[in-house]
């Protein structure tokens, strides 16, 4: 993958480059993370959707990541619509396995209650054995439209640790080993378990969602030591832990709950100080989560073309120094969270 960027549209400098693990799989640093096309919490129409990924692409952005749990496949259907018109070599594309589509006898309201505004015509089995983990990609790629994806991770496997280690880890070892695959991966809301990830397994990649933030350094205890150790690499979701590191105001959300008190009163605190020094909170955000040395993209969640913009944007404009300084003078960041 050459060094992608459009440099004159508001993106003063091409996007970075960084390969995964030892795989060759090579990721931008900014990443669309593809959620939000698949309607989460509210509708985003066929166009937008089209829109925002040609808007990434126009950005310089050349990973995408989606799931079948995303709109129960309208988030893998819509990226591999909006993806076809470019060729198949030019992009990385990642999915996940652990939840199969199955569908509904008798389709009736909405997916709502998983977070999707969507029609309730599948619903999801967890599912991380050797067959599942197959059959699942499988369907992926149907949905997809392609013949193959980059990388797979296990998606959410908190609760299915012993089948996850003992047979779908195994599994996408397999597919790795017979090419179907070229790097795989796990993706989790925890550090914890990724960490036994990249200490018990071979894999290339860990996704890591909303726990190396600004507000949140708890990977920082032992999977991104382990990461540097090993050689794994680390892709960084929810770097504005859903909402509150973008805005932040009374009625924010942070992991998807509205916050108050005295983390609403840190992240004003931080904006504050982004202010002082003529940059965003968004900007700062987006550095913090790529500066450190194992992680090798920031996935963001984005449902429309301003917002994709946005983020390549912010992701472009330099933290100066001394903003880092001031947060860890006044208490906002300690020593080891920003080095």
């Amino acid at each position: 993958m050459n060094t992608p960027g459009n440099t004159s549209a508001g993106f003063p400098v091409p996007m970075p480059v960084h390969a995964l693990g030892r795989s060759g799989v090579e990721v931008t640093g900014l990443a669309f993370g593809a959620a939000a096309i698949g309607n989460l919490f509210t509708e985003v129409t066929e166009e937008e959707a089209h829109d925002a990924v040609s808007a990434a692409w126009g950005a310089g952005i050349r990973y995408f990541d989606t799931a079948p749990h995303y709109g129960i496949g309208l988030s893998e259907r819509r990226l591999g619509a909006a993806l076809r018109e470019h060729p198949r070599s030019a992009y990385t594309i990642s999915t996940k396995v652990g939840r199969r589509l199955e569908p509904t006898e008798v389709p009736a309201g909405d997916d709502l209650a998983n977070g999707f505004a969507v029609p309730a015509t599948h619903h999801r089995v967890w599912d991380f054995s050797a067959d599942g983990v197959r059959r699942t990609l499988e369907a992926s790629l149907e949905r997809l439209g392609v013949d193959h994806v980059d990388v797979v991770y296990l998606h959410d496997p908190d609760d299915h640790a012993e089948e996850a280690f003992r047979e779908a880890y195994p599994a996408l070892e397999k597919l790795r080993s017979e090419g179907v695959v070229r790097a795989i991966g796990a993706g989790m809301n925890q550090a914890e378990m990724l960490t036994r990830f990249v200490r018990d397994t071979d894999v290339d990649v860990v996704l890591c969602a909303g726990r190396y933030t600004l507000l949140d350094q708890s990977a920082l205890t032992e999977l991104l030591p382990a990461a540097v150790e090993r050689g794994t690499s680390v892709v960084i979701g929810g770097a504005f832990n859903s909402g509150l590191l973008a805005d932040p105001r009374p009625g924010s959300t942070y992991n998807y709950a509205t916050v108050s008190g005295e983390l609403l009163d840190r992240a004003l605190r931080m904006k504050s100080v982004a202010d002082h020094h003529g940059i965003t909170l968004r900007s700062a955000a987006l550095a913090f989560c790529a500066a450190h040395p194992a992680v090798a993209g920031v996935l963001v969640g984005t449902r429309s073309a301003a917002e994709v913009r946005d983020c390549a944007e912010q992701f472009a404009v330099p933290v100066p120094e001394a903003f880092w300084q001031e947060l860890r003078d006044t208490g906002l960041l300690s020593t080891k969270e920003s080095s």
